[in-house]
């Protein structure tokens, strides 16, 4: 198993009404295994999670990235400027 920290950040932290969560998950769970974990902890980020930045140990994700051990993960929603 391996032990993971999960971050939220903006309106993904006031959504599942945390700032993180820690989870064990396979050791070869990827990124797109790791939100269908989420949404099943976190019902209401399960919209969000399709749009969500995520981060591994602070570079950019992609949904079939593995995480590694020990890391630390962050979700992000998208963000738009101008």
């Amino acid at each position: 198993m391996n032990k993971i920290n999960i971050l939220f950040f903006a309106t993904m932290r006031t959504r599942a009404k945390r700032s993180s969560l820690e989870l064990e998950i396979k050791s070869d769970t990827n990124v797109a295994e790791l939100k269908e974990i989420i949404t099943a902890k976190i019902p209401a980020l399960e919209a969000s999670l399709h749009h969500t930045l995520v981060s591994i140990n602070r570079e950019y994700a992609f949904d079939e990235d593995i995480i590694p051990e020990n890391a630390e993960i962050a979700l992000f929603p998208p963000v738009s400027g101008g």
